[in-house]
């Protein structure tokens, strides 16, 4: 039978949770969601109920990380969808503030995050983004105190923008990074998926083949530079628009120069309307 999590719209309310939880010695994850869950999702909440005796999994479509050219007004919101897939997989609290909640009118701080949100890769293309990201997952650490949160390593510069801030902000929670949950031909889960059309979804899978293989060559002692040259060509052959393919050091994201460092593969590149984004480690 399924287990409704308590629904929470009011920070107040999240704090006398929260303190409960406290009083009884629970530990505390945290999965922050912008909604529309799939699998994905679903996958880092199972991570967190294993790492911690309660889960709070916020539900939020941060207009602070949107451009206004972005899909911020179209962008999916299935809330009765995602409560139902969170009670059949008893998550504990759902916390899902109104944008007045986050941002009241008075709001005027903001966190500018440098070191790996300034290499050149989403920061290039979405100079709004990690200005936005960084302040809300700011906030929600502070309004659910988790021991630990949970990110998805397909938003593998996210991950390492959001370590980086906990560090250097001496948030007491633990980041922990769970591995991207994928289709069965490869193309990683997300909620912008269903933007793509049946003949663009056939093609989206080229996108991590490609990244895998050009992982594969680098790997091999084939030259960096060369074989991300090559990659692109695929990609561009196929029909997407390549905002980056890049291979970088795998904690800071700075530019790989060797294969003999840590590396990581980042792409980005839109097919049709849809901008997709992937990496692997090489």
């Amino acid at each position: 039978m399924a287990h409704s999590p308590e629904v929470i719209t009011k920070i107040v309310a999240l704090r006398r949770a929260v303190a409960s939880y406290r009083s009884t010695h629970a530990t505390i994850a945290l999965v922050p969601t912008m909604g529309a869950l799939h699998e994905g999702h679903l996958s880092l909440v199972r991570l967190a109920q294993r790492r911690a005796d309660r889960v709070i999994v916020s539900i939020f479509v941060n207009p602070a990380q949107f451009a206004p050219h972005e899909d911020f007004a179209s962008y999916p919101r299935t809330f009765e969808a995602d409560l139902t897939a969170l009670a059949q997989i008893k998550a504990d609290i759902v916390w899902m503030p109104s944008d007045d909640q986050m941002y009241p009118q008075d709001f005027a701080t903001a966190i500018v995050p440098a070191g790996p949100a300034a290499v050149g890769l989403e920061d290039a293309f979405r100079p709004h983004f990690f200005r936005g990201v960084a302040t809300v997952v700011t906030k929600l650490l502070l309004q659910c105190l988790p021991d630990i949160a949970v990110f998805g390593e397909k938003d593998f510069q996210q991950l390492r923008v959001v370590t980086q801030m906990a560090k250097d902000l001496d948030i007491p929670t633990k980041i922990i990074g769970a591995p991207t949950k994928r289709e069965s031909d490869g193309l990683a889960m997300s909620s912008r998926n269903h933007y793509l059309s049946p003949q663009e979804r056939a093609v989206a899978p080229i996108l991590y083949r490609e990244l895998r293989r050009c992982a594969g060559l680098i790997a091999a002692g084939q030259p960096i530079d060369s074989v991300l040259v090559s990659g692109r060509g695929v990609m561009t052959q196929a029909g997407f628009v390549v905002d980056y393919l890049e291979a970088r050091d795998a904690l800071t994201l700075k530019p790989g120069e060797d294969a003999s460092a840590a590396l990581r593969l980042l792409v980005a590149a839109t097919l049709g309307k849809t901008r997709l984004i992937d990496n692997t480690a090489v």
